[in-house]
């Protein structure tokens, strides 16, 4: 079956700020994909076209309609992947550090989508042709249990329940130095540093994300944290970690290298979420890949 353009309503309940901003703030389409559609008209306010960068007020309507994804073009490959749960609608795997989880420019092959596409050869097209049933990702270098839709009613399911933090995550990371207190929460808007497009930063600009971390071990000069991210900004963790002066280990981006591991201290160790099929809430954990616990026993 062909798939057809989908099309949905917004009404303003905040007046303030631009139309890209909201539109980004109340679904699941990217900045970018939302300027896009702007730019093609596929944008409407009150019926008529708009510009990214317009105000917009009290219980307007904006109109979005999303054309289908490209065909995909991803060509498959005999990746091996640790599969933890699979049924009709869904995949959880427990991705290894070093696997990207999408195509991109300079990295169209060897990708967790290249291995899915292989295992799963009729995935539907979600977010565009380079990003198969990806619902949420995970850095390159960061492992753990991400879940891929096989279907779109499967992506519309767990899209909804990330769109209404319904989805538990929880995550391992040591950090450089001695965090206290015990348990806490890190608040900041994460959007692209201003002078480094490829990292990200707390700036005024940014999306508000909010991150919760509970102590679990202090060793030696080092601080293993359990995370609960409550928003899913990219390197949201990382980053936030990293403002109040305690980085990932390993982190070279927001921290600096390390003589216990080359690569960061961060591992999606829980995730749950209600089953697309009936319903049934799930929830699945990682134990810690032998790098994490071999740096975690030379730190100890």
């Amino acid at each position: 079956m062909k798939a057809m353009e989908k099309t949905f309503e917004l009404i303003v309940e905040e007046t303030g700020g631009r139309l890209d901003k909201y539109i980004a703030e109340h679904t699941e389409l990217s900045r970018a994909h939302i300027q896009k559609l702007i730019r093609e008209e596929k944008v409407l306010v009150g019926g008529n076209t708009a510009m990214p960068k317009r105000g917009i007020t009290i219980n307007e309507r904006i109109t979005i309609t999303v054309p289908p994804p490209e065909p995909i073009e991803i060509e498959p490959e005999n990746i091996p992947l640790n599969i933890v749960y699979e049924d009709n609608d869904i995949i959880v795997i427990d991705k290894p550090a070093g696997l990207t989880v999408h195509p991109a420019v300079g990295n169209w092959t060897g990708t967790l989508v290249n291995a899915v596409l292989a295992h799963c050869p009729d995935l539907a097209g979600i977010k565009g042709s380079l990003r198969p049933g990806i619902v949420h990702r995970l850095d390159k270098d960061t492992s753990g249990l991400m879940v891929v839709a096989k279907n779109d009613t499967a992506q519309l399911s767990l899209s909804t329940q990330i769109k209404n933090r319904e989805i538990t995550k929880g995550y391992l990371a040591m950090v450089t130095g001695h965090l206290t207190p015990q348990e806490g929460a890190i608040e900041g808007p994460v959007g692209r540093h201003p002078k480094d497009r490829k990292k990200m930063a707390i700036v005024t600009t940014g999306r508000k994300a909010r991150t919760v971390y509970k102590v679990q071990e202090y060793v030696v000069d080092c601080t293993l944290l359990e995370i609960s991210p409550e928003t899913g900004r990219t390197h949201q963790i990382r980053v936030h970690l990293s403002s109040i002066g305690y980085p990932v280990v390993g982190d070279v981006i927001y921290g600096g290298k390390s003589k216990l591991i080359t690569r960061q201290f961060l591992h999606a160790y829980r995730l749950g979420f209600r089953l697309p099929s009936n319903g049934e809430y799930v929830e699945f954990e990682s134990v810690l890949p032998d790098d994490l616990s071999r740096a975690l026993e030379r730190a100890r």
